[in-house]
């Protein structure tokens, strides 16, 4: 169903849109949850070191593609406001093109280059054979992923998160029984993880692309023309570009922080990886509200009321502060018996007591995390899309210098530390621009 999010009050409207998009948000983290605590407990603490150190790779070459299908949404949901629903049609035909070559690219590079960047990151020689399977597996199919992506982030810029939520508790309980199959039944180890995900993850894609197709009338995607121009290809580029650098710097943070997670050998990256898997269900809230104003600035954008972008930002924080004391309370007391999901208390103490001290000290920063996270995404649903770079770059820069600073003196706490500081960094950068006001002249379309 489209969603006009020009009328009506501000934050209901994007607590009803950012809702499916949490619960969705939490189903997309199951995916990377079942891994982790499938492998971590029936194959072992090693096995599941090797599915962690795959993250920041992932991360780099697939923010690329994530990021331009951002920027088309933001185009998309512009377009809407402003009821120009051909260069809307225009702009998803262009997504549909970009998409598919950064699929085929991604792919390659992932699946030639896996072992070459796993080494490069320091991986031990102990997880390195697991790493480098469950990488080339998750790359050579990457086009599952890289269209749900693409189909999610149309029908959310018209305000539909409800269809990509539908699609992910599809493909997460699919996921589930996969896993369990493949890990537990047939013995496939860290192979059998990678691929319950990634036919999942394409089951996902078909189901919202049938969607759209289905009721392309409603959704105002009849007769979507087939060819694309430079002109539309370049709109998308040069909007999506930003948000696409901003990810790979946050990402190439994450990889720079997993070299140095490795040195301190398996039980130091059994505990990363189990820490950052229950971080990314917890976040989840403030990536969801955060995605949410992107989607209503962008309409309201196009529809020229710059009041109401307003008002939806900071009810939505209000929200959100209350959200992030809530979420911090209970993992800073639960956060042993979290940890246990992943991790034999029998086996692996030792990388529950390192998880112990990560969630501690990054939870304390979530209210952090979701300043910056709103601000940035108003800048950007209002198409002021370069700050999102600047952003990116300096979040990069404040994790690595402080990680390899405070390693020194703190040993692997001082990489947990850099966490909350560099999140500060990156807060300052959208908040100065929100404030001086230069991002209501930015609009795309």
């Amino acid at each position: 169903m489209v969603n006009d999010m020009t009328k009506g009050n501000p934050l209901k409207l994007i607590i009803s849109f950012a809702v499916p998009m949490l619960i969705g948000n939490v189903f997309q983290q199951v995916y990377n949850f079942v891994d982790a605590a499938v492998v971590g407990r029936f194959v072992g603490a090693n096995a599941l070191a090797a599915i962690g150190a795959t993250g920041g790779i992932f991360g780099v070459l697939i923010s690329w593609m994530m990021g331009l299908t951002g920027g088309g949404g933001i185009i998309i949901s512009q377009c809407f406001g402003m009821g120009d629903f051909k260069k809307m049609r225009r702009i998803v035909t262009g997504l549909i093109y970009i998409v598919a070559v950064m699929s085929v690219i991604i792919a390659f590079l992932g699946v030639m280059f896996s072992r070459a960047m796993l080494l490069a990151l320091g991986t031990p020689e102990s997880v390195l054979p697991d790493a480098v399977q469950y990488t080339r597996i998750m790359f050579m199919f990457v086009a599952g992923m890289a269209f749900y992506n693409l189909s999610s982030s149309v029908l959310r810029s018209l305000g539909d998160s409800k269809t990509p939520l539908y699609a992910l508790i599809i493909a997460s309980v699919l996921n589930v029984l996969l896993d369990l199959l493949f890990v537990i039944v047939f013995k496939a180890g860290v192979t059998g993880a990678g691929i319950a995900t990634i036919i999942a993850q394409t089951l996902s894609a078909v189901y919202c692309v049938v969607h759209m197709v289905k009721r392309r009338k409603e959704l105002n995607l009849e007769n979507i023309p087939v060819k694309t121009d430079r002109k539309i290809l370049k709109t998308i580029i040069r909007a999506g570009l930003p948000g696409a650098f901003e990810s790979c710097m946050i990402s190439l943070g994450g990889m720079s922080v997993q070299r140095l997670v490795n040195s301190f050998g398996a039980a130091a990256m059994a505990a990363y990886t189990a820490s950052t898997k229950i971080d990314s269900v917890a976040i989840a809230p403030i990536i969801s509200v955060a995605n949410a104003i992107s989607v209503y600035t962008g309409q309201n954008m196009g529809a020229g009321n710059v009041k109401r972008i307003k008002k939806g930002l900071y009810q939505s924080l209000g929200l959100l502060i209350g959200v992030c004391v809530v979420i911090t309370s209970l993992i800073v007391i639960f956060r042993y018996r979290l940890l246990g999901l992943f991790l034999d208390a029998s086996q692996a103490q030792e990388a529950i007591e390192i998880g112990s001290q990560y969630l501690t000290i990054v939870c304390v920063a979530y209210i952090v995390a979701a300043c910056m996270r709103s601000y940035l995404n108003v800048l950007r649903g209002a198409g002021d899309v370069n700050t999102s770079a600047v952003a990116g770059m300096t979040e990069l820069i404040g994790r690595i210098i402080f990680a390899y600073i405070l390693v020194r003196p703190f040993g692997v706490t001082g990489i947990w530390i850099a966490t909350p500081i560099a999140w500060s960094m990156g807060a300052i950068v959208p908040i100065v621009r929100y404030y001086s006001g230069k991002w209501m002249s930015k609009r795309l379309v």
